[in-house]
């Protein structure tokens, strides 16, 4: 499992060569390249426990990769992540 490093604030100099090495906006925050229960691999959106909004570019990417054979989700914190997680990974999905 890793993250992908696309969130949070940042200088123009760097949002630019991170552009550059190819970060693309609405990319979910964790995936895991793990096949389980029929699907290819795991991606969640992290959210804070109140507030934050899933972004259209992020919906859009989940929904591509969903339709792709990938298991998505939105979580709202680390435990809903940890239990999506743990959910995944034993095939309760």
């Amino acid at each position: 499992m890793h993250h992908i490093p696309n969130g949070g604030g940042r200088s123009k100099s760097e949002a630019g060569r991170l552009k550059a090495m190819g970060v693309k906006k609405g990319v979910p925050d964790i995936f895991l390249p793990c096949a389980r229960g029929g699907y290819h691999g795991m991606y969640i959106e992290l959210k804070r426990l109140c507030g934050g909004h899933v972004e259209p570019e992020q919906r859009g990417f989940l929904e591509r990769r969903s339709a792709a054979g990938y298991y998505c989700v939105v979580c709202r914190g680390m435990e809903a992540a940890r239990t999506e997680i743990v959910r995944y990974l034993e095939e309760r999905v």
